[in-house]
């Protein structure tokens, strides 16, 4: 794994992210802390730093005197996880400073607009989605709300790099970000709720057409 100039806990755990979406690591079995630790070229400190994370995330969980293991996919999981994160979301948004919103509103229609291709590999999407949806976001001064949005989406990512390989291509609706921005552009910023809810709404059913139950 190549080191990075940031927390060596932190590219631990994105990496178990991703060999967790490649299907390299098991769901069913035991995580052998000094094997892994051994393959990733790190100490035991941060990898425990990192597998303790991903517990208080959801996306391990951990068994007296049987260590810790990637919890098994659910579709009810996923299910519930999208109406969650769209709620705290919408309550991101309405918190947000209104002359923000009108401010950032037109970068968010271009952006919307630039990328309106009606499909793309899903890792180009995972990526334009995140950005997206940060700078949709970006007003809201409610940290604690903001790192539980993140920290729930870690856990819905799990589940889409397990449905979806990074190069698969995913269907998506260009027009839905367009339409959350031209809402805020009108200073409608109750029809952008129920736009950024519908959003989230459908995304989840194009994952679940790959995700079996």
């Amino acid at each position: 794994m190549p080191i990075e100039n940031r927390p060596l806990r932190e590219q631990v755990k994105e990496e178990l992210i991703k060999r967790l979406g490649r299907g390299t690591i098991a769901t069913n079995s035991p995580i052998n802390e000094g094997q892994l630790a051994t393959e990733l070229g790190v100490s035991r400190t941060p990898l425990r730093e990192a597998l303790i994370t991903l517990e208080r995330e959801g996306v391990i969980t951990s068994e007296r005197g049987k260590g810790f293991r990637f919890t098994p996919l659910s579709a009810q999981e996923f299910r519930d996880l999208s109406a969650i994160v769209a709620t705290l979301e919408a309550l991101a948004l309405e918190s947000s400073d209104p002359e923000h919103l009108a401010a950032t509103a037109p970068r968010l229609l271009e952006e919307a607009r630039a990328f309106s291709v009606p499909q793309a590999p899903h890792d180009v999407i995972e990526r334009y989605d995140d950005a997206w949806h940060d700078l949709l976001l970006s007003g809201c001064t409610n940290d604690r709300l903001m790192k539980l949005i993140t920290s729930l989406k870690v856990t819905m990512h799990r589940y889409e790099r397990v449905a979806l390989g990074d190069q698969d291509i995913l269907e998506r609706s260009a027009e839905e970000h367009e339409r959350i921005a031209e809402c805020l552009q009108r200073g409608d910023l109750d029809a952008a709720v129920a736009a950024l809810k519908e959003n989230w709404n459908s995304g989840m059913h194009r994952i679940l057409e790959h995700l079996k139950d």
